[in-house]
């Protein structure tokens, strides 16, 4: 008798990862990198999936450039496609500097210039989370489910 098959994932892993300065020019890059990482994998520019990348991205990039800024230091953008799923993952060095749990948000005051990123990512997102980040720092994943492709 044979054992059980164990599950299979339907479709294949894959996987970007690049490091930037951590400037407003590292973090724009990582956004048009996103995009046509995706657009590669199948997700054209301007598609629904493209478009929240892009902003996801920019916010959490944006993020780590301002708030998670080492001098010295790069943060990090890794995308991962699973199965029905993209996870977008930004680290960065800095440990100390902790965004609010997802769901434990508060609005910036109306007339706030910033406060607002982390409310947009999740609006977009269907998961996030923020991790630590082995040796040092965090990471900031932000999950979407995918249409069937």
């Amino acid at each position: 008798m044979r054992p059980p098959m164990s599950p299979q994932l339907q479709g294949s892993v894959r996987s970007f990862a690049q490091r930037f300065s951590s400037t407003a020019l590292g973090a724009r890059l990582a956004r048009h990198l996103a995009v046509h990482q995706l657009h590669a994998w199948g997700f054209p520019h301007g598609s629904g999936a493209s478009d929240t990348t892009a902003l996801i991205v920019a916010e959490l990039a944006a993020n780590a450039v301002t708030h998670g800024r080492v001098p010295g230091r790069d943060f990090e953008l890794r995308l991962t496609r699973l199965p029905g799923t993209l996870r977008i993952e930004v680290s960065d060095t800095r440990g100390e500097r902790r965004p609010p749990v997802p769901g434990r948000l508060a609005a910036p005051d109306a007339v706030a210039d910033g406060g607002r990123g982390l409310l947009l990512v999740e609006s977009l997102a269907d998961r996030w989370a923020v991790l630590d980040r082995v040796p040092v720092g965090k990471t900031v994943r932000a999950e979407l489910d995918l249409p069937p492709h």
